[in-house]
């Protein structure tokens, strides 16, 4: 089942989003498992509602099927989270197939929008006792449970059957904010290009660190800018006064779309990372401001977690930060501690493998146990930031004769994270969808020397990969990472093949799967994530 902190404030929101004049819940109980409606918001001429199965017993509930009617002039538009049917006025749900038992105690939620005000369902039941005074079948009704009515409802455009990728490897991208703009890059590129169903995991770049507390990043591109029907995700415009818009209610709209996926808030990373300094001070005060920001009322569904990229603790990135090799556990613990047990929690972390190195300067394997997963980001390890190079591929996977510095490659940050203890089903293998370059360069093989940067799109010495595998195709491969040499400009960069490999590596090494930074270096129609889901399995 979807797991998620959305679960602990759905009940507290929805009076204070609902007006009050709005009936917004209806619980109904069939023995010790109920269902709750709630709306979640209405607008008069239309409403969100959310429903929420617990089960309450002592034994773990396989399935369930809740049936209901919706009163005359009320009707349901799109739905996520469930498998639901109608006949009339007459509409049943039932468990996503890809969603495990309901445990003890455990609830799960799914969700829909109908027409008009919200109004409370009239005949429920679930698993076929009634729901205002049945009990729990000892097993559910027999037949089918997933059968369809004899008139199912037409298919939903906003909501296409999907599958979450098989395999049970994690592959994650990072949905950089400020793509919305130069690069016009929006969060319905992400459906058609076909990534989104082979996501399991949307990371959304970037929180602020604003006086060591979170703080909204760019929030015209987060929850303001109103989006077209041609730019929108499921085709329907943002209105002026629709209470949410921007990258966030888009992002709402794709889950829908696809259940499966989550979509973590990235707080920091290289430009932001300076306030995780004060925040090492007060791990809590800390904790409390990213919980208020993430969990905002406003768009407390769309997160499932919170990520940290601290760039980078105890240890030096645009600034140095000197809080002690505690300072990362210490604050890892307190967003764990404040999110609580179902909230995603995870890191961005160095993937310098070098001896005395990043790793080595902050107790990484201490934060293990308050972290679902880390990412060491394997790539830029080289790049024109040395404008005279060498010239080296900038995320080798394995060492190589002649690599510019000891360490620098994605197996070294990888043995050294598994020898500090930190399990390897807890390490994910980073890929850059982008290439770094030179200009200047006479030698084809790494190591030439250099004059600049090379000319790059949007910034010298980086390029998107939809870009150079058309206009410095790579030819030559050396540290399991490709590279070419194009008149005197020298990238490299991965490419399908390249992925390939370093996907097999991962399953080799039992790694929890892969991430990459960002969507937009991607083709149309999803190259390189297609290489990565792949090579997975």
């Amino acid at each position: 089942m979807r797991t998620s902190v959305r679960r602990a404030v759905w009940a507290g929101v929805a009076a204070v989003v609902v007006a009050a004049a709005v009936p917004v819940a209806a619980a109904f109980g069939a023995g010790t498992v109920t269902a709750t409606f709630a709306a979640a918001s209405d607008w008069g001429t239309g409403h969100e509602v959310r429903v929420t199965v617990t089960n309450g017993s002592s034994a773990a509930l396989s399935t369930w099927r809740i049936e209901f009617d919706l009163p005359s002039g009320t009707t349901m538009g799109s739905f996520w989270d469930a498998d639901v049917t109608r006949t009339g006025d007459h509409y049943v749900a039932v468990k996503k197939s890809w969603m495990g038992p309901l445990n003890p105690g455990a609830s799960v939620s799914w969700g829909y929008n109908g027409t008009g005000p919200y109004r409370a369902p009239l005949n429920c039941t679930i698993n076929g006792a009634s729901c205002s005074t049945g009990t729990t079948p000892t097993n559910p009704p027999t037949g089918n449970p997933t059968s369809t009515p004899t008139n199912p409802p037409t298919s939903n455009p906003t909501n296409p059957p999907t599958n979450p990728p098989t395999g049970g490897k994690k592959l994650i991208g990072y949905f950089a904010e400020w793509g919305v703009y130069a690069r016009n890059y929006h969060v319905k590129n992400i459906h058609t290009s076909g990534s989104a169903a082979k996501l399991t995991h949307i990371l959304y770049a970037f929180g602020n660190t604003t006086g060591g507390r979170c703080t909204i990043g760019d929030s015209y591109a987060d929850y303001e800018k109103a989006y077209t029907a041609a730019d929108s995700v499921d085709g329907v415009a943002d209105t002026w006064d629709q209470p949410l818009r921007g990258n966030f209610n888009q992002l709402r709209k794709l889950k829908r779309m696809y259940p499966h996926l989550k979509v973590i808030y990235s707080i920091g990373g290289w430009t932001w990372s300076g306030g995780f300094t004060q925040a090492a001070q007060n791990p809590a005060a800390f904790a409390e401001s990213c919980y208020q920001m993430v969990e905002d009322p406003r768009w407390a569904d769309v997160f499932d977690g919170i990520d940290i990229d601290w760039e980078y603790p105890n240890a030096c990135g645009l600034s140095c930060d000197a809080s002690g090799p505690n300072a990362f556990k210490n604050v890892m613990a307190a967003l764990r501690s404040r999110f609580g047990s179902s909230a995603l929690v995870t890191a961005a972390i160095t993937a310098d493998g070098s001896n005395g190195g990043k790793i080595d300067a902050t107790d990484y394997a201490g934060a293990a146990n308050s972290v679902n997963w880390f990412m060491p980001m394997t790539y830029d390890y080289f790049g024109a930031f040395a404008p005279q190079g060498p010239t080296a591929p900038h995320s080798p996977l394995t060492s190589y004769a002649g690599i510019p510095t000891a360490g620098f490659n994605s197996d070294a940050a990888i043995q050294k994270l598994k020898s500090k203890g930190i399990p390897a089903s807890k390490l994910l293998l980073g890929i850059g969808f982008y290439g770094r370059g030179w200009s200047g360069v006479t030698q084809e093989a790494p190591g030439g020397s250099a004059t600049g940067a090379a000319p790059g799109t949007y910034e010298q010495g980086i390029e998107d990969y939809k870009v150079l595998k058309n206009t410095c195709p790579a030819n030559r491969t050396i540290g399991g990472t490709a590279y070419a040499k194009c008149g005197s400009n020298w990238w490299s960069y991965d490419t399908p093949s390249t992925i390939g490999g370093k996907m097999s590596y991962a399953n080799g090494q039992g790694l929890g799967g892969g991430f990459f930074w960002e969507l937009s270096g991607d083709t149309s129609n999803g190259e390189l994530i297609s290489a990565m889901k792949n090579g997975l399995g």
